[in-house]
């Protein structure tokens, strides 16, 4: 995960974590990648990857500020270093810059586009803002309107937060509507920081094991609530199970299907390990994970060591081999092999033994997991027979159809004749 222009944004959404990462970079700074890091990462990068397709992910900050030319010399550089192996490239962006300019090279050089738009007008605009606090979901738009008209192909990330996670549909149909076959939702867990933190963040760092039980005050205002992410998910994937499968595409749904046919995770934080998802920030520091970019989760620099030898290392192994840690709560519960805890930046709550570790949103995951479980078993099964899974829609909608007549003779044999 690349970050070429750092934490810097011409957006100020009140929930972004990153924009405060300013402060541990030198004030004044230059935040603009170098060439030289540029290029050693772009080297480096494909060295490492021990396949024929390599995948690059442009994120910040916001990274079309940066501007065209620049990535017109990351297509350069890639081609330079490629040696014959296939180049992929993934822009996330807030949309708001993007022009024909920006469209017709996004569609000239195959990029896929992550768009962050967090729902219809109203709840795009709660807290996505720009620095004069004004909206933004009509430059987002305009946005969609050029990739549409170019023809790039792009999903959506929508931060799932304390406003839009209570109206689960309108969020899912508005994008829907908009065209988004693959829809990715990011749930926004924030702790404010102690006052006397010595970063003199606002935000608190992930937490340790020896972490004392958070109350629910020092959770941030905009992040949601676990009982109302869990009923977002769960309404959501009732929807989609019966009308969207195979049409539209949820990471989440994706991913725990995979989980239950025991292919694994393509997503770290339901991997039973991680470590791989590293962050390169714009001056070439490397970061064990883009949610722990701290002082201490800083594995060295472009410069002066390769990337291989950074991810490789003793530390960073040990970094993720440190997530499959789970308390004992954890460890039996039955749908472990769907989370695995999910992400060690949100075990900062105690189990009702007193352990250490739980995840602020356990119960949501376990609610989603559970309510799931018989449809992913169906589509599993279909797999298994060479069948698409799809095909899971048709049989909801026969059980329905059952249901629907039970309820209806039922209904008949409780009528009695009217006496004269």
């Amino acid at each position: 995960m690349t970050k070429p222009i750092g934490p810097l944004c011409n957006l100020d959404c009140t929930y972004c974590f990153y924009l405060e990462k300013l402060r541990l970079f030198p004030k004044g700074g230059n935040f603009r990648m170098s060439d030289e890091v540029l290029e050693r990462y772009i080297a480096d990068y494909i060295a490492a990857q021990p396949g024929p397709e390599v995948h690059f992910a442009w994120q910040g900050g916001e990274p079309t500020m940066l501007g065209v030319p620049f990535f017109r010399k990351v297509v350069e550089l890639q081609r330079k270093y490629a040696e014959g192996r296939r180049i992929e490239n993934a822009l996330q962006t807030n949309g708001t810059l993007l022009d024909d300019e920006w469209g017709a090279f996004l569609a000239e050089h195959d990029f896929l586009v992550g768009l962050s738009i967090d729902g219809p007008r109203e709840l795009h605009d709660q807290y996505r803002v720009d620095r004069g606090q004004k909206p933004t979901f009509d430059r987002v738009m305009a946005g969609l309107e050029i990739l549409k008209k170019h023809k790039v192909a792009f999903n959506t990330l929508t931060v799932v937060n304390r406003a839009n996670s209570r109206r689960p549909l309108e969020v899912y149909r508005f994008l829907r509507r908009m065209g988004s076959g693959y829809m990715q939702f990011i749930p926004l867990v924030e702790r404010v920081a102690p006052e006397d933190n010595p970063l003199g963040l606002d935000l608190s760092a992930p937490p340790s094991l020896d972490d004392n039980l958070v109350e629910s005050t020092h959770i941030t205002p905009w992040s949601l609530r676990p009982e109302h992410y869990g009923e977002f998910l769960v309404t959501i994937f009732d929807e989609w199970v019966r009308r969207d499968v195979g049409r539209v595409f949820v990471q989440l749904f994706d991913v725990t299907l995979g989980n239950w046919a025991g292919m694994g995770s393509s997503l770290c934080v339901f991997s039973e390990k991680c470590g791989n998802a590293i962050a390169v920030e714009h001056n070439g520091d490397v970061f064990a994970c883009d949610h722990y970019v701290y002082p201490e989760y800083r594995l060295g620099n472009l410069l002066n060591q390769s990337l291989g030898e950074l991810v490789s290392s003793e530390r960073q192994r040990k970094f993720g081999e440190a997530k499959a840690a789970l308390p004992a709560y954890c460890r039996r519960c039955e749908v472990r092999h769907c989370c695995h805890g999910e992400c060690p930046k949100h075990r900062f709550l105690r189990t009702p033994d007193g352990e250490a570790g739980l995840n602020y949103l356990c119960k949501a995951y376990k609610r989603f997991f559970t309510h799931s479980a018989p449809y992913m078993q169906a589509m599993v099964a279909l797999l298994q027979k060479r069948q698409p899974p799809a095909r899971v829609m048709e049989m909801v909608e026969d059980i329905a159809r059952r249901e629907a007549a039970r309820s209806t003779s039922s209904a008949s044999g409780r009528r009695r004749p009217r006496g004269r």
